[in-house]
């Protein structure tokens, strides 16, 4: 076997990295190994493979995008099939090619003859086990109702699989405090252990029928489901952004990165860019730092950055540079990315001469917003079929959410069913306050105490979060006004046991003592990062609550929370006038890069929009400005919307032109919904075994 580098993490702070049986596979006749469960898309990753092919129309490269089974990016031959390679496992012996343009169709010596689809039945049919469909399950278990819970991964979870930090929320209703990854075993231990309750993983739910049946694709086999009820709760898809070179392989969701990094545990980049201050960005930012990944920087075109604060902060403290008002203008590289140049933009979201600088990166996160996976559920409303939903397939929120719009929406859906049940009046006031966008925001002014020992608590925007207040053996933390979103303040006597600062979930929280030399102060710090980084008697550049630099700590000693062996709590001597200033430690340095000394107008006429089929902005523009206000005729024209994807990629951008070209969106028809939300192979309706199969022979 040929040994090539492998880009798998040897270490994590918060992951345990295991030794897993490795299997062979062939790429492109290249001998390759990969770990047992993996997926294609992750293994090519760590064999540093990051072009699966090329596209038929153009010759463009093609990556990865979403990971998630949205997109059409990862298409790769195996056996001569295409599949997706996000969501194909590799098994031992597996010969995997590129797919370089059009695949060829394998022979049909002979038609098969067609076999009898099974049919299966149940009370509650659910469509996505993530946190909002487990929690569904859950209660609906608890009651003994006949479930059937499928998910398209092959562990449940969801989005809680790729988060390594702790949750916000409430800690008596939704595990705030815990990360996400504890979170998604506790509830699927939980729905281990109802008996009502049948879970189907790597099943795909693929269409919803007018004889109220949906169709799933399960291991090969295609399968109908009759049901009283069902749940969707298939989360959320990243949008898309559109820059010339914004379709190079090396541009991807910050979701996809997540998967790859914390979920399968492969180093996918060198040099990182964020595209988008929202929470995703800005916790995708935090996690590539966690790996020991450059993250270069992170811009936002909005004049501030929409996700919670103390994110944000968590970042900048540690040296990453952030540009509020400042977008991705050009992406450039060959086969894959290699650069990228911003510029700050008016507010009109026009670039500024003079603003435009270039980044030398190989990977650009794309993280500016969600969209609800709600196709299916669109279509059982059409065909009148009971149908409810929950998480982010009913309302993009954070997860803590999700969790409970789970709880309320599993106790409805038993109430319908005819159980004795209610819905607690509080929880849906809970669930309208973990919703809530963050509140205001105060002025931070750090104030010494007449305490010998106390914490600093850095959090000046209302988000619900409660963690603090728990931790707290003396009740000393509190809410103001007795609210989740309410601001936690210190009032009373602290005992120095560092229990807060174990516990608050953005790092926010420092505690201050006396130190034995004068002039100096003692300062504890929540670490998450490489412990590798903290030797005894390091200098270090202490830095503010946003990031600004502060003075000079020296690390007197760091030791594991006894709470949360996970974080590391840091022993810091600085000088006593910047103690309640010293919220962190540096870990970058600022970039240094030149201004680009010739500007050239970018093109955006020339992006892709379509991925699938490869149409450009101005293309979509032309019939735009043709009057052509149907999205139907577009796709007729055009061709929009017609790959794999179905249009799950382009339908918002191309919303967008229609926008950007003065049309109100009130009078633009939207494609209309196909058949399959997902792909299913023809012999599969056939009955086919494997081994039967020209496509997989």
């Amino acid at each position: 076997m040929i040994h090539r580098r492998t880009f798998r993490l040897k270490s994590h702070p918060i992951l345990t990295i295991k030794e897993s049986e490795e299997i062979p596979f062939t790429y492109n006749g290249e001998q390759m190994s990969a770990v047992k469960g993996e997926v294609l898309s992750s293994a090519l990753f760590a064999n540093g493979i990051r072009v699966f092919g090329h596209h038929s129309v153009d010759g463009a490269p093609q990556g990865i995008f979403c990971a998630n089974g949205q997109c059409s990016q990862c298409t790769v031959l195996v056996g001569g099939a295409s599949v997706k390679a996000c969501m194909t496992v590799v098994q031992p012996g597996m010969w995997v090619t590129s797919c370089e343009g059009v695949p060829v169709l394998p022979s049909d010596d002979e038609s098969p003859e067609f076999s009898t689809t099974k049919a299966i039945e149940t009370e509650v049919l659910i469509i996505g086990g993530g946190p909002a469909g487990i929690n569904a399950a859950i209660e609906l278990g608890k009651l003994g109702v006949k479930v059937l819970l499928v998910d398209d991964k092959k562990e449940l979870g969801g989005k809680l699989t790729l988060q390594t930090h702790p949750f916000f929320g409430s800690t008596k209703d939704c595990y705030a405090g815990v990360r996400g990854i504890d979170i998604a075993k506790k509830i699927t231990d939980e729905l281990n252990t109802l008996e009502s309750v049948t879970v189907f993983t790597s099943t795909i739910a693929v269409g919803v029928f007018e004889d109220r049946v949906v169709g799933l694709y399960k291991d090969g086999r295609y399968i109908l489901v009759r049901q009283k009820a069902v749940i969707v709760s298939c989360g959320a898809r990243e949008k898309g952004l559109a820059f010339p070179g914004c379709d190079l392989p090396g541009v991807y969701g910050a979701g996809a990165f997540q998967t790859l990094l914390n979920r399968d545990l492969i180093c996918p980049t060198e040099r990182l860019f964020i595209v988008g201050g929202g929470n995703v960005g800005l916790i995708a930012g935090y996690h590539a730092v966690q790996a020991g990944i450059k993250v270069v920087g992170l811009v936002e075109a909005l004049p501030w950055c929409g996700g919670y604060k103390v994110h944000l902060d968590k970042l900048r403290r540690l040296g990453v540079s952030v540009n509020t008002s400042h977008t991705v203008v050009d992406a450039g590289g060959s086969e894959q990315l290699e650069r990228i140049t911003i510029a700050e933009i008016d507010e009109n979201f026009k670039p500024l001469p003079g603003t435009f600088r270039t980044y030398e990166i190989d990977t650009l996160l794309i993280a500016v917003g969600l969209t609800p996976v709600n196709e299916l559920y669109l279509k059982l409303k059409e065909f009148g079929i009971e149908v409810f939903t929950c998480g982010d397939s009913e309302d993009i929120s954070e997860a803590s959410a999700a969790i409970f719009s789970g709880k309320i929406t599993g106790r409805r859906v038993a109430r319908f069913l005819g159980n004795n049940i209610s819905v607690p009046e509080e929880w849906d006031e809970t669930e309208r306050l973990l919703r809530s966008k963050p509140g205001k925001i105060v002025d931070f002014k750090p104030e010494k105490c007449d305490l010998d020992i106390y914490p600093i608590i850095r959090c000046v925007e209302e988000i619900p979060c409660d963690p603090c207040v728990y931790s707290c053996p003396e009740h000393s933390i509190k809410l103001q006004g007795d609210s989740l979103m309410g601001l936690p303040v210190f009032d009373g006597k602290c005992i120095g046991c560092m229990k807060c600062v174990s516990a608050c979930p953005a790092l926010a929280i420092t505690l201050i003592r006396p130190s034995e030399r004068s002039g100096e102060s003692i300062v504890v710090i929540p670490f998450e990062l490489d412990e590798e980084l903290l030797a005894e008697g390091k200098e270090v550049v202490t830095m503010g609550m946003e990031g600004e630099p502060v003075g000079k700590g020296k690390i007197v000693k760091w030791r594991r929370s006894p709470t949360d062996k996970r974080r590391i709590l840091v022993t810091l001597e600085v000088p006593s006038r910047t103690a309640h200033d010293a919220a962190g430690i540096r870990i970058f340095e600022a970039e240094k890069v030149k201004p680009v000394s010739e500007e050239k107008e970018y093109l955006n006429d020339d992006m892709i929009i379509c991925r699938c089929e490869r149409v450009t902005a101005g293309e979509i523009k032309k019939e735009i400005l043709n009057g052509v206000r149907d999205m139907n005729i577009l796709k007729a024209i055009l061709r929009t919307g017609m790959g794999s994807c179905g249009g799950k990629t382009c339908t918002d951008l191309i919303l967008r032109l229609y926008h950007e070209c003065g049309v109100d969106l009130s009078q633009v028809t939207l494609p209309a919904g196909r058949p399959f939300v997902a792909e299913v192979p023809l012999s599969t309706f056939a009955g086919l075994e494997a081994g039967e199969r020209n496509d997989e022979e």
